[in-house]
């Protein structure tokens, strides 16, 4: 009897299309929709597939779902297929394989394409936070660069002509201008380079990404929105794919698995949580044995978490959390824009000041030199 192998990862000549999540996420919740919908209306998986990549217009998503119809019909259940792709996280595979195991796929899938969209509607909330002054400081540096390299220069030219004694701020200001007059194509595109490496490595880059998160959530208001959406997908990961049927270590597994948008303290936490629950330890007990278990999940939280693990209703608990913290960080969202605008406003306002003082400063002192 032949043996099934395991369905193969991408090869080299299709990693540049199946391995980066980047660029597939509108084409990835379409594919879930039509998905749920086709299996919903009595077609089986391979017909389903076929006909979802005929419609399909993007390359790479094209040839994921082709590696994904390929390994179907080698003999391989839907779950193990799109587990192979790298493109679905942990949590929708889980639920994908108890809906093929227990006959309700196209109820689970529903459930992932909810939590799609809620993934989407996170990462929105951050940006639109983040956005704002992330624009403001960008467009003030752009300027600054460009009075620096195109002005400083020739009002360099007209304060040696004068011979007046410079402060140190508007020495600090030309000496700037000069270097980029001089080096300036050279120093800039070196400059931006070096700044887009370290936001990689720092923000981005999976291995470093905890300096990144650990600098966001030093700024007030930001990290009180990063916590609120943390826990708000906790609870409603947790409580959705315990509703859906799965063990409390296979839900839990999901949510500590490498990969997740999990802060990284936070996934430490959750692979503490699925250790001590498969040792038969309660939440209780868990949420006890984690010294910093207060300031990840609040005390009000925990409580919730055990009552619901006491009373059998711990699905429906954390759904309700969830909840009440989508709200919570909707207001948060709202209340970080109003704040952010002023202090941005008074940043660039200091930024003009410094420049206007380096340029006016010497003025005055050419008018006490004529006065004397």
């Amino acid at each position: 009897m032949l043996r099934k192998e395991k369905p193969k990862k991408a090869d080299e000549k299709d990693k540049k299309f199946l391995c980066p999540k980047f660029g597939i996420k509108k084409e990835k919740e379409a594919f879930i929709e039509n998905l749920t919908l086709l299996l919903s209306s009595g077609l089986n998986a391979s017909a389903t597939i076929r006909s979802i990549e005929e419609e399909i217009k993007s390359r790479r998503l094209k040839t994921i779902v082709k590696k994904i119809g390929e390994d179907i019909d080698n003999g391989f259940p839907l779950w193990k297929a799109l587990d192979s792709t790298d493109i679905f996280s942990g949590s929708a595979i889980a639920l994908i394989r108890v809906g093929e195991e227990s006959g309700r796929l196209t109820e689970n899938l529903k459930i992932v394409a909810k939590q799609e969209e809620k993934n989407k509607n996170f990462s929105a909330k951050l940006k639109s936070a983040l956005m704002y002054p992330i624009f403001v400081l960008v467009l003030a540096s752009v300027i600054a660069i460009g009075i620096a390299w195109f002005i400083l220069p020739r009002l360099s030219k007209i304060f040696n002509d004068m011979d007046i004694t410079l402060p140190a701020i508007t020495k600090a200001m030309i000496n700037a201008g000069v270097f980029l007059g001089e080096y300036g194509t050279i120093a800039v595109p070196a400059a931006v380079a070096v700044i887009a490496l370290m936001a990689f490595f720092v923000f981005f880059y999976e291995k470093t990404k905890f300096i990144g998160q650990t600098i966001i959530l030093s700024i007030p208001g930001i990290s009180k929105l990063l916590v609120e959406l943390e826990i708000t997908r906790f609870s409603y990961l947790l409580g959705t794919l315990l509703e859906a049927g799965l063990p409390m270590t296979s839900a839990l597994d999901s949510l500590a698995l490498k990969g997740s948008n999990s802060l990284n303290k936070y996934q430490k936490f959750y692979v503490f949580l699925k250790k001590n629950v498969e040792d038969g330890n309660s939440f209780q007990k868990s949420f006890e044995s984690y010294s910093k278990s207060k300031k990840l999940i609040p005390r009000s939280i925990q409580q919730m978490i055990i009552a619901g693990e006491q009373s059998g209703k711990l699905s429906e608990i954390l759904i309700k959390v969830s909840q009440n913290y989508t709200e919570k960080s909707d207001i948060t969202t709202k209340n970080l824009m109003v704040i952010l605008e002023p202090v941005m406003l008074i940043i660039v306002w200091l930024a003009v000041v410094f420049v206007a003082l380096s340029i006016i400063l010497p003025i005055y002192s050419l008018v006490g030199n004529f006065n004397n």
